[in-house]
């Protein structure tokens, strides 16, 4: 809608209704901001009932005007995301950009043309041809070709599903897959574009110094044979190298508006010297060169030897020896001694050229490869030649320099096919970028293809076999191989070439500081920051300088040869990715992969991406390993250091897509207990500043994340939704740092509920996702429970160990936390204690055996305790277990311990009374008056009738019993003491306790309660009825007590009293958690029997097994 108010109609009520300014997600110009900043404003009686919302969805209107006014930013050293909108305010001084004015043909085809038209066309194929034979060459080219056109498909696809700014093929891929893949390939295409520069400066040095002025060299060649030539020939492209390399920097460093400004000159050198080479060829059918080739026997001669083709030569009827003669003769008379090979073999011409017509092709058809050091031979020719003796004069022949081989061919070909990335780095100065950049690009490839294959089979039909094969033309009196064949003049390739080399090292370091730029501009790799500064116009200073060195190790290197394998890795594993983004975009059909370019499949991506990697391992497996894992340690740095992006890329998509699939197959059915692992809902408490109470207990889930398996580190936030969201918010971003501090793997889950005890009940029922779903929680122990504060806490927590038990969940509650070990402690030695009381499926095995997986506990040893009965046969049972854990893999020391029946001693029922009258206190303090009223008088009725009891009879024992055990299971709103005379007889059960004084000196005591009553000598039992009716007499109060209750009691006080003796200096304890109460009157009498089972020991985890096996002895 348009906005129909004018200025002078503005009224009072209208300055309110003006939209902020839009944060549009698109690269808008400083015009465009002002415009849109116009469009901003709206009628406020139209659009009213959006008045709320304009603040973060803008009118159509002014998105529809920030689209018109879009111009794209030209190519340089900023990225998408640091474009105008990050600006801070408008900035006058500025310039307004201009809109993009280059179409297909300047914009994309033609660069694409000089990148791809290079060196190795010009010093290499020929050399290639002779080597690997037309059919062989034949076959390098159309796999190199095939390759890049499939990356170009590829490519049109990922460039046409948007708006790609500055970076080119950076960019694409790191938006397609990610940051760590991005970065990886970013890094590589870089270092191959700066290994490019130097091939093509020691290409520049190469023409320069053999073919040009070979008097430049330093190092004087002429004279020296195998390796003192080679080394001297390496050493001047060193040093030359290095100068041309400085001074190239120091071009681009000064302006590169001049590196841009020669450009079109040095594409003008490349066309001009392919136009020369096909008039050659044209050339050669109608009138051959002269290029006359001499060969002794069948071996080919170095041309700078001599003169004249023959060994003499007639002048004024008077033989006479040549120059030839005497280089393989000790004098210029003809009785002289020579050479036997030159004696044996006769000396002939052959043509160098022979012409289209001349049918040479068959004899070029199949390879001819040679060792290092090996002569140059032509084919179909015989030579007597001695095989006993070594060669002699070596030096005077033509020689292969290097050994060749099909591999090698490719590696060094395949520089020659790149450069197809021209045009997607020059997006922003294109027209329409999505329309020319495929048509471009494709185009240039095709040409560039059609030129390598006919050259391919031209110059195996014009050249002869031992010249394509003289990498330097030395038989051809030094003459570039490729220049023999053009027209009008060999110097017009030769100069051609030397100055279209020139411009492609130029290109290379300027494209290269600005992809690095763009790389450390984007964060991602934070120790490459440094070089995301440059200048004040935005010259990447740094960057270059960086570039320069890199460059300088491939000049050191100073072998073409060696050089192009090394980018041709690079090359290929950023093509790649590109394939392989485009393929994962195609696959997983995200809702933004709406390419404009048609003419992609899936198929010819991952045939490409194969392609690509089958080239590398070709070219060289090792330098193809070397490449691998630079990108593969760039990857993992950036995964663990990098900053973190969020790109909609490829990569997310199939983790939602995997994660997905996944989830439904894990719905098919539980996992199998060999799949078991801890899956940990970790429940924590925070405080009002929403800081965990409980930082300890994310230590201890990180030291058991041995199991791989999930975490969620949840909490809840009371209130309601609306009003406590961004409380809730707080809350999330302190469990993440906190799980970051600590390492923690997993997710963090804020639930908000008018209560903790629901939103706590909440986070165990929906916690996870489908099948992926928490079967263990961790909960801390309620510290001051006993305390009426207190009350609730201790409440919830009972609550939750009935709800994991009801949802077979197993419960892992960590005593005394805060004196657990951080992650940084280290245990050098000690011993983790497990009491295996009931079986619980396997926990408590496990857990020690994840533990000791972490190196705080590594060096902790394991015991496994174990609890006989009067009917158990200790020696068996410990050979049995023995045998169990044995079968578990797992290394323990075993004990079993006996735990006789005894008697109750008073201490017991001491404990157990003082239990019982916490719990009348907890319990009156949420009574009415009226129930307070009747619980008076319910106890009042209880007292008396205890007084009128009489002794009791041991038939009437079990009776009393079980009565006692139906009041214990009463509900909470009937008294707990009950007035009938057939209440309760305490001192009667099956075996009939009687109490004793306690005589152990690690019985617990509480400084609390009473003086406890002690037998004579030593507390033996007291045999005598009489005895206990007196001992009963002294404490009335004993007769109410439930003897359920005093037994439980008497076990976890015999329990925590072997335990204290066996695990008192344990660096941990492991321990079977008993069920809590089906009813919930005894919750405080089931806290204090934990309390006492576990008093005096530092660290306990109590654990409840889920009601499933976790561990198994099958494989």
């Amino acid at each position: 809608m348009l906005n129909n108010m004018t200025d002078g109609e503005e009224g009072p009520n209208s300055q309110g209704d003006g939209n902020p300014k839009e944060s549009s997600p698109f690269i808008n110009s400083g015009a465009a901001r002002e415009a849109a900043d116009k469009n901003q404003q709206y009628d406020g009686k139209t659009m009213a009932l959006f008045e709320e919302e304009m603040d973060t969805s803008p009118m159509v209107s002014s998105l529809l005007s920030s689209l018109v006014n879009y111009s794209n930013l030209p190519t340089g050293s900023k990225e998408h995301e640091e474009a105008e909108n990050n600006e801070e305010g408008p900035r006058p001084s500025k310039k307004p950009v201009k809109a993009p004015q280059l179409g297909t043909l300047m914009g994309v085809y033609l660069p694409c043309i000089q990148n791809i038209f290079g060196v190795i066309l010009f010093l290499r194929m020929t050399w290639m041809v002779g080597m690997g034979g037309v059919f062989g060459s034949f076959i390098i080219v159309f796999m190199c070709c095939s390759t890049t056109m499939l990356t170009a498909i590829s490519m049109s696809a990922i460039a046409t599903n948007g708006v790609v700014p500055a970076g080119g093929s950076y960019y694409m891929i790191s938006r397609s897959l990610g940051p760590e893949f991005g970065g990886a390939v970013g890094i590589c295409f870089y270092l191959g574009t700066t290994f490019a520069g130097a091939m093509y400066i020691l290409g520049c040095i190469e023409i320069l110094l053999i073919y040009i002025i070979p008097q430049m060299a330093i190092f004087k060649i002429e004279g020296l044979e195998g390796a003192e030539a080679e080394l001297a020939l390496l050493n001047n492209m060193r040093v030359y190298g290095t100068i041309v390399l400085s001074f190239m920097s120091l071009v681009v460093f000064v302006g590169v508006k001049y590196v841009n400004k020669l450009a079109l000159v040095f594409l003008a050198c490349v066309i001009l010297s392919i136009v020369s080479v096909y008039a050659g060829v044209i050339k050669t059918a109608i009138d051959p060169p002269v290029f006359p080739v001499c060969l002794l026997g069948n071996r080919t001669l170095v041309s700078k030897g001599y003169a004249v083709c023959a060994k003499v030569v007639e002048i004024d009827n008077e033989t006479v020896t040549t120059k030839l003669w005497r280089t393989f003769c000790d004098s210029e008379t003809l009785n002289a001694t020579c050479d036997e090979y030159f004696t044996n073999n006769n000396v002939t011409e052959i043509q160098g050229i022979p012409g289209v017509t001349s049918g040479i092709l068959a004899e070029n058809l199949f390879g001819n490869y040679l060792e290092k050091g090996m002569l140059l031979e032509k084919r179909g020719v015989t030579s007597d030649v001695n095989t006993d003796g070594p060669p002699t004069n070596s030096n005077r022949y033509v020689m292969a320099d290097i050994t060749s081989f099909f591999t090698l061919l490719v590696g060094i070909y395949f520089p020659s096919v790149t450069g197809i990335m021209a045009g997607s780095n020059r997006s922003g100065d294109l027209r329409d970028a999505q329309k020319s950049i495929p048509i471009g690009t494709i185009a240039a490839i095709t040409t560039t293809s059609i030129v390598y294959m006919s050259t391919v089979v031209l110059f195996g039909a014009c050249i002869e076999g031992v010249v394509l094969r003289d990498k330097f033309g030395e038989g051809v009196s030094g003459n570039l191989v490729i220049g023999t064949l053009a027209w009008p003049s060999p110097w017009v390739i030769v100069f051609g070439s030397f100055f279209s080399t020139c411009g492609a090292g130029l290109q290379s370091l300027t494209g290269a500081p600005r992809l690095l730029q763009a790389i450390s501009r984007d964060g991602i790799i934070p120790f490459l920051r440094v070089f995301g500064h440059g200048k004040a116009n935005g010259e990447p200073t740094w960057a270059l300088l960086l570039t320069a060195c890199i460059c300088e190790i491939g000049i050191i290197i100073a072998s073409l040869d060696a050089v192009a394998p090394i980018l041709s890795m690079f090359f290929l594993m950023c093509y790649m990715f590109v394939n392989l983004a485009c393929a994962l975009q195609t696959l997983l059909r995200t809702p933004n992969w709406r390419p404009r370019f048609k003419f992609y499949h899936w198929a010819l991506s991952f045939l490409g991406m194969s392609l690509c990697l089958s080239l590398m391992f070709i070219c060289s497996w090792h330098y193809a390993i070397i490449a691998m894992g630079i990108a593969t340690c760039i990857y993992k740095y950036i995964e663990f250091c990098g900053a973190e992006k969020e790109w909609g890329d490829g990569i997310r998509g199939i983790s939602l897509s995997a994660a997905r699939f996944a989830l439904m197959r894990l719905e098919e059915g539980p996992p199998h207990t060999k799949n078991w692992r801890p899956q940990i809902l970790v429940l924590v408490s925070v405080d009002a500043e929403q800081n965990v109470k409980q930082p300890r207990l994310l230590s201890l889930a990180n030291q058991l994340k041995a199991g791989k398996g999930l975490t969620i580190v949840g909490t809840s936030v009371q209130g309601t939704f609306l009003d406590n969201y961004a409380e809730a918010q707080r809350a999330d971003q302190c469990l993440r740092k906190l799980m970051e501090t600590e390492k923690v793997k997993g997710f963090s889950q804020v639930v908000i509920s008018s209560n903790l005890r629901d939103g706590t009940s909440h986070l165990i029922q929906v916690g996870g996702l489908g099948g992926l779903k928490h079967n263990t929680v961790l909960v801390s122990w309620p510290r001051n429970w006993k305390q009426p504060e207190y009350h609730q806490q201790f409440r919830n927590f009972i609550e939750v160990v009935r709800e994991t038990t009801v949802a077979s969940l197993a419960l892992l509650v960590p005593k005394n936390i805060s004196s657990y070990p951080s992650n940084g402690e280290r245990f050098t030695e000690g011993h983790i204690d497990v009491w295996w009381i009931v079986h619980d499926g396997g926990m408590l095995m496990l857990l020690p055996f994840l533990l000791r997986q972490h190196k705080v506990w590594r060096k902790c040893k394991m015991r496994i305790f174990t609890v006989a009965q009067m009917d158990d046969n200790s020696i068996q049972m410990k050979k049995d277990l023995i045998t169990f854990l044995y079968h578990l893999r797992i290394d323990a020391a075993v004990e079993v311990v006996e735990m006789h029946d005894a008697d109750i001693s008073a201490y017991t029922y001491e404990k157990t009374l003082i239990m019982e009258q916490r719990s009348q206190i907890l319990k009156q303090m949420h009574l009415t008056k009226n129930e307070k009223e009747r619980e008076i008088q319910s106890i009042t009725d209880s007292s008396r009738g205890s007084i009128r009891r009489k002794n009791p009879s041991a038939s009437r024992s079990r009776h009393s019993v079980d009565e006692a055990a139906s009041v214990a299971e009463q509900p909470e709103d009937e008294s707990v003491a009950v007035s009938n005379p057939k209440q309760v007889q305490l001192i009667h059960s099956k075996n009939t306790f009687k109490p004793t004084s306690p005589t152990s000196p690690t019985s617990p005591t509480n400084p609390t309660s009473p003086t406890s009553p002690t037998s004579p000598a030593g507390g033996a039992a007291t045999a005598n009825p009489e005895a206990s009716k007196d001992l009963f007499n002294m404490k009335p109060e004993w007769e109410h007590l439930s003897p359920v209750d005093v037994r439980r009691m008497h076990t976890a006080m015999r329990l925590n009293e072997i335990i204290m003796k066996k695990s008192k200096e344990a660096k941990l304890v492991l321990l079977n958690m008993p069920g809590p109460p089906k009813n919930r009157v005894g919750n405080e009498n089931y806290m204090e029997f934990l309390e006492v089972l576990t008093e005096g020991l530092n660290r306990v985890l109590l654990v409840r097994g889920g009601g499933r096996e976790v561990i198994t002895i099958y494989s």
